[in-house]
């Protein structure tokens, strides 16, 4: 599945802090941009999963599941 998100990077100090419009919660930081942009992708990865992992609780065995694409 591809995503694709907003990372907003601002430098704080030492640091690089992303953040994402699209998903409130999803931070990243690094000491570089690169590392800041890593870090935010592995932040968003982990909350895709665990809402994926939510939404698909207590879903009846017999419902119909297909992917759907969008834009």
């Amino acid at each position: 599945m591809y995503n694709e998100f907003t990372a907003i990077i601002e430098r704080e100090a030492d640091w690089y802090i992303a953040y994402c419009p699209e998903m409130p919660g999803a931070n990243g930081q690094g000491r570089t941009v690169e590392a800041c942009r890593q870090s935010f992708r592995d932040a968003i990865a982990l909350i895709l999963e665990d809402r994926s992992q939510d939404g698909f609780r207590g879903v009846p065995d017999d419902a119909i599941r297909e992917a759907i694409s969008v834009g």
